[in-house]
C-alpha cells in the first residue's frame, strides 16, 4: 500500500500575517495602537476643518474632499503602523550576530551598494564588521563590542585607504553602548552622514573594492598553501 505523502503546511494568508505582525508588534511597543489611531485621526481633522473652511459650499467638492481624506488618513496610518513594526522587529534581534545584515540588507537602499556578508569578522566573539559604499563614502559599520570590534576597524580602513588614496571612511558603531547608534536607527544615521562622493567615483570606488578579498579566517584544519583551484571540465 502506497504512503501516503506527507501534507504541505500552508503559509499563512495576508490577513493573518498582518494579525500577527500586530500582535507581535503590540507586545514589544505599548504605544504602537495608539500612534497608528493618531496617524489616522490627524490628517482626518485636517481634511474635515479644510471641507469646512473652503469648500462646503459645493456638495461634490465636498464627497471628493471627504473621500480624498479617508485615503490619505488610512495611508498615514499604515505608514505609520508599519515604521513602528519595523523598529520592533529590528530591536527583537538587537545584539545578536548578523543583525546588522538584515538591516542593510532590508533597508538601505538609495544610492547604497552592501553585502549582507560581511567584510572583516572575529571567530571568537562573533563580532563582524560591515561595509557600505555611497555618497558618503566607504561607510564601515561595527558589530560588537567597541573594543574588540576597534582592531578589525582599524585594519579595514588601512586595507580601503591602500586601494583607493584618499576616500572617506566614515564609521558607524551598532553595539548596545550607551552612545552607539541603535540598530533601528542604523539606515537613518547612514543618510545623515556628509556627502563624499558622486555617483561616477562611487562606481569607480565600487569597482576597486570588488577585487579586495574578505578578512574571514579560514576553518581549522584547513592548509591554505595546499589549497589548488579546482578542475575545469
Amino acid at each position: 500500500m502506497a504512503e501516503k505523502a506527507p501534507k504541505v503546511e500552508k503559509e499563512p494568508g495576508r490577513i493573518k500575517q498582518l494579525w500577527q505582525v500586530y500582535k507581535l508588534t503590540a507586545k514589544s511597543d505599548k504605544n504602537f495602537v495608539l500612534a497608528g489611531a493618531l496617524g489616522f485621526l490627524a490628517p482626518l481633522a485636517i481634511g474635515v476643518i479644510a471641507i469646512v473652511l473652503f469648500f462646503r459650499d459645493s456638495a461634490l467638492t465636498v464627497f471628493l474632499w471627504s473621500i480624498t481624506t479617508l485615503l490619505f488618513s488610512f495611508l498615514s496610518a499604515l505608514t505609520v503602523l508599519s515604521r513602528r513594526a519595523e523598529k520592533a522587529a529590528f530591536m527583537r534581534i538587537s545584539g545578536q550576530p548578523g543583525a546588522v545584515a538584515a538591516v542593510l540588507g532590508s533597508t538601505l537602499k538609495r544610492g547604497y551598494s552592501t553585502s549582507e556578508m560581511p567584510v572583516a569578522v572575529d571567530p571568537k566573539s562573533s563580532d563582524a564588521v560591515y561595509r557600505a559604499v555611497g555618497k558618503a563614502g566607504v561607510v564601515l559599520i561595527a558589530e560588537g563590542n567597541s573594543a574588540r570590534v576597534r582592531q578589525l576597524i582599524e585594519d579595514e580602513k588601512r586595507k580601503v585607504s591602500r586601494a583607493i588614496p584618499g576616500v572617506t571612511i566614515p564609521v558607524v558603531w551598532v553595539n548596545q553602548d550607551p552612545s552607539s547608534t541603535p540598530l533601528h536607527a542604523l539606515t537613518k544615521t547612514i543618510y545623515k552622514l556628509k556627502k563624499a562622493l558622486n555617483r561616477t567615483e562611487i562606481s569607480v570606488v565600487n569597482k576597486r573594492l570588488t577585487g579586495l578579498g574578505l578578512n574571514i579566517p579560514i576553518p581549522k584544519g584547513i592548509d591554505p598553501n595546499r589549497i589548488r583551484p579546482g578542475r575545469r571540465m
